[in-house]
């Protein structure tokens, strides 16, 4: 069922990007080959996974992954806004300030951030799932 969805947006792309027929026929048929060798349904589990989890009678269960991404967001708005705005009045320690900043992310390893981009892909693309499913 997700998988079919899944194709089918990929067989959208595949319309678009490739106007040639045989090329898209190729394309066509490494897709088939996807959804036989069982990469679709490793997707469609970890789309099920998030679904549940989002669905979840407990609260922090349901809530867990949108809070994380709120985290997030209020990371990035208080870096990029308010920040900058309360440094107007103390420009000589705002240099400092983003120095610190530049070297605490540069001391998160990069496995996580491919984490968090990984579970911000899966939450976002299985919520606009969900609601196109509906």
């Amino acid at each position: 069922m997700i998988a079919d969805a899944i194709a089918g947006v990929i067989g959208k792309v595949i319309d678009r990007a490739w106007p040639d027929p045989t090329q898209k026929a190729q394309a066509l048929l490494e897709l088939e080959k996807l959804k036989l060798d069982g990469t679709f349904r490793e997707m469609e589990l970890s789309i099920k996974a998030i679904t549940t989890e989002a669905q979840s009678a407990d609260p922090w269960t349901s809530r867990a992954r949108p809070t994380f991404m709120y985290v997030f967001y209020g990371l990035i708005i208080s870096l990029v806004v308010i920040a900058p705005a309360l440094g107007i009045a103390a420009p000589d320690q705002m240099s400092q300030f983003f120095a610190n900043v530049k070297a605490g992310f540069e001391a998160i390893p990069e496995a996580l951030w491919w984490t968090f981009s990984a579970g911000y892909l899966g939450y976002t693309g299985a919520r606009t799932f969900e609601k196109r499913a509906k």
